[in-house]
């Protein structure tokens, strides 16, 4: 059992956590904003096979991160006109980006480039691995922190960026009340609508990232479906978190922790089924625990409220 935690799981769950990471910082914005965003899945897939079509087509990752980050603003743009400008129901929009994103990378991965299942060429250039100068030569401590893509080290400094931003930056307290009082925001002369478009794009922008990440920086390939439910556990983890960085941090890193211990498990017999299973599980029991804990609050403030009713009389 002591051989499970090893270098490579500590790698392994840093990897599996980036992609998750950078979608639940940009679903950070519209949950502020007052907006439930689960459309996250569909951004994080379009941004994943943008990233490798035009990495191949310029044979250059900047190019193909470029790509996933415009894709991503125009999904963003798309996901505010129909929620927030034309009211339509956030949910139903969620998924229809999701499906159309599942459609649509197939078809074009298949009747545009040919490619069928797994998408693998030597002119999609992938993100080198940066190696952290003296960090690198540290026992132990130089293999789990050095060597990563780019995105694995922007993402522990966008935690922090996103959360100067939040809480101590005009903008980030006027995107809070747009989804917590929009009404006392448009009294201080700032639209509450511009706000959430704002936070819908910021999401988009994240999101492609994300998925650049997967394509580019991860895998250095594309495969339908790629994004495998990740924008739903980044919107778990959004909600684990209570829409705050460091949580969220930590709850994107259980994740990679759970999905890196999952594929050592298989190494000592553990059907690959069941250990495929478990940061599902875990993100389903993360939900019941909200959902528990929630409720426990709200019967707690109704007991005091009452209780309070009851001294004064």
């Amino acid at each position: 059992m002591l051989g499970l935690f090893s270098v490579g799981l500590f790698q392994n769950t840093i990897r599996n956590a980036t992609p998750v990471l950078l979608a639940a910082l940009g679903g950070l914005f519209t949950e502020h904003a007052g907006i439930m965003n689960i459309g996250m899945e569909g951004m994080i897939l379009m941004g994943a096979f943008f990233a490798v079509a035009f990495s191949f087509m310029f044979v250059s990752a900047p190019m193909g991160i470029l790509a996933a980050v415009l894709v991503g603003i125009l999904v963003g743009l798309f996901f505010a006109l129909f929620v927030v400008k034309l009211k339509s129901d956030e949910f139903i929009i969620g998924m229809t980006i999701n499906t159309f994103a599942g459609g649509l990378t197939i078809f074009m991965l298949r009747s545009v480039f040919g490619k069928v299942g797994t998408w693998t060429d030597a002119n999609i250039k992938g993100l080198d691995p940066i190696e952290i100068p003296l960090i690198k030569d540290i026992p132990v401590l130089g293999d789990i922190l050095s060597g990563y893509s780019l995105f694995v080290y922007l993402s522990w400094l966008f935690v922090i960026l996103v959360w100067i931003f939040l809480y101590r930056t005009p903008y980030g307290f006027w995107l809070r009340a747009a989804g917590e009082h929009p009404e006392a925001l448009e009294t201080a002369g700032i639209s509450p609508v511009k706000m959430k478009v704002i936070s819908s794009i910021l999401c988009g922008i994240f999101c492609g990232f994300a998925g650049a990440h997967l394509s580019l920086g991860f895998l250095n390939c594309f495969t339908e479906g790629m994004s495998a439910s990740r924008g739903f556990i980044a919107f778990a983890c959004v909600v684990f978190g209570m829409a705050n960085p460091p949580k969220v941090f930590g709850a994107a890193l259980l994740f990679g922790f759970l999905q890196a211990l999952g594929i050592r498990l298989q190494s000592v017999g553990v059907p690959s089924d069941l250990t495929a299973a478990v940061p599902y599980l875990a993100t389903v029991l993360m939900l019941v625990y909200i959902t528990v804990s929630a409720t426990a609050r709200k019967r707690n403030r109704a007991r005091k409220a009452v209780e309070r009713l009851e001294a004064q009389s």
